[in-house]
């Protein structure tokens, strides 16, 4: 009974039930790319007038003290609405180097904290097959991108002939099917011809580009590919030259 009213007459702060405690049904790990913005979201149950910290984990930072920000790195917010349980880290334009380990603090004796995992990836995107291409005029050029290490699937994916996004306008025989969920676009340019030669580029949104060079030909051999079959034979040929005159060195010399 005595321990029973000693609880009873403690200040409520010092209650078991009116301690502040995390939430754990928030995502505890986020992966955004460089330059898009990402946020972590920490739960704080039972608050109280204690007040909550975010913590950069590899150098024990402080980042944000309520909603104020610590750090002269102003990328970092605080993100608080008046009679929320949530408190958000906001990381503005983030890049590789801010991955790793942030914790959600809170000012208890002891502290509590939770941790949360941020990872910054660099997205890009890949045209399957050589950067270069070699078709006869009158085939198609087919290309597909695929935009790789990309959390969501990108809002846009663009394709270019030099500096300029193709028209499909300019002429027909033109299409482009782009499958966000499955982070693929692919461009078909049917009965090509010399005039559509040129460096093409898949450019989607928050990923690196990528490109590949088209040659369409009326039928002749590439130069590069004539230019190494030539080098192939003069190497061929200085090959034998040595060995013959290696042959009759030894000759002589007996």
């Amino acid at each position: 009974c005595a321990e029973g009213g000693s609880d009873h007459n403690s200040p409520y702060w010092e209650q078991p039930f009116s301690q502040p405690y995390f939430d754990n049904t928030t995502r505890r790990e986020v992966t955004t790319t460089v330059g898009q913005t990402a946020h972590l979201h920490c739960r704080v149950r039972n608050l109280g007038d204690r007040a909550v910290s975010w913590i950069r984990k590899r150098d024990l930072h402080i980042l944000t003290v309520g909603i104020l920000t610590y750090t002269n790195d102003q990328r970092f917010q605080s993100l608080h609405t008046d009679g929320s349980d949530e408190w958000t880290l906001k990381v503005t334009s983030p890049q590789t180097r801010d991955s790793g380990i942030y914790e959600c603090q809170v000012s208890t004796e002891p502290k509590i904290s939770q941790a949360f995992k941020l990872n910054v990836v660099v997205s890009k995107a890949k045209i399957v097959g050589n950067p270069e291409l070699y078709i006869k005029s009158g085939s198609d050029i087919n290309l597909t991108c695929i935009v790789l290490q990309t959390p969501d699937p990108p809002s846009f994916i663009y394709w270019y002939r030099g500096g300029n996004v193709i028209n499909y306008s300019q002429r027909g025989g033109i299409s482009v099917v782009t499958e966000k969920q499955t982070r693929t676009s692919r461009l078909l340019i049917s009965r090509a011809l010399p005039q559509d030669s040129g460096n093409y580029t898949c450019s989607p949104s928050s990923s690196d580009a990528a490109s590949v060079l088209v040659h369409v030909l009326n039928g002749e051999q590439p130069a590069a590919m004539q230019h190494g079959n030539n080098s192939s034979t003069a190497i061929c040929w200085t090959i034998d030259f040595v060995l013959v005159i290696f042959l009759q060195c030894f000759v002589l010399e007996r």
